[in-house]
């Protein structure tokens, strides 16, 4: 653990390196816009079909800098997950016990490497965010036959549910949800974004990155196979947005 919290340590003082000599600059002065808002969604190597939702918050200061203030709401799965299919046509995780859920508010810089005219082109940027991260552990719950007659639903414990043909599905959504445990820890990420917007106020784009995310403990997704305390994945976030 310790070895993981050192770890974790030296690449956030990799990443804020950056974000300290980006805000070097010339102060803000009279431009086209000078706040924008950001919303989008996010897929990434260690998430599910839609792995988060995004909120973006920037305002300039300086001629081709930003800094902003965003939030993340990631779903994070252990890269073993794999679905199957039940005989009444369920699909469930096997082996998966717990789901986690983390919340990440993070403050970056960005930097506009490339600008583009107001209603033409694609603007190109770099930026970097770290922030901390709260982890919610919640328990996956599955239906299980515990007879021809009667079946229970209860988190996955592979002490007790040693045969994948009596599971007979997932539990219901948000079951278990008031029974979940806490993780704090933080993050960290790079990335290059592509903006493009018939109108210079309304903005689409793409971010590109990297991300890195450690907690204090061990979190246990699959209680069979190797867990973590330290995820990083690659990712992409489609993004929409206003400016003024």
């Amino acid at each position: 653990m310790k070895k993981g919290a050192k770890y974790l340590t030296s690449v956030l003082l990799i990443f804020i390196f950056p974000l300290i000599v980006m805000g070097q600059g010339r102060e803000a002065g009279n431009y086209d816009y000078d706040k924008e808002v950001f919303f989008g969604i996010n897929k990434n190597s260690i998430g599910g079909l839609i792995g988060g939702l995004y909120l973006k918050l920037g305002s300039r200061i300086t001629e081709n800098t930003f800094q902003f203030f965003s939030l993340e709401l990631a779903n994070v799965k252990n890269p073993k997950e794999a679905r199957y299919s039940t005989y009444l046509g369920n699909s469930f995780i096997y082996g998966k016990s717990n789901y986690l859920y983390s919340i990440r508010p993070q403050y970056g810089r960005e930097l506009i490497l490339y600008s583009k005219a107001p209603q033409k082109g694609v603007q190109v940027s770099v930026l970097t965010a770290i922030g901390p991260s709260l982890g919610i552990i919640a328990p996956y719950y599955i239906e299980y036959a515990a007879s021809s007659s009667e079946s229970s639903r209860a988190q996955y414990d592979p002490d007790i549910h040693q045969s994948m043909n009596y599971i007979m599905g997932p539990g219901r959504l948000f079951e278990g949800l008031g029974e979940s445990d806490f993780a704090l820890g933080a993050n960290a990420k790079a990335a290059l974004t592509f903006e493009f917007g018939l109108f210079k106020s309304n903005v689409s784009g793409l971010e590109l990155g990297y991300e890195l995310e450690g907690f204090t403990k061990e979190i246990v997704l699959m209680p069979t196979t190797e867990n973590k305390q330290i995820f990083q994945s690659v990712y992409f976030t489609l993004f929409y947005g206003f400016r003024k």
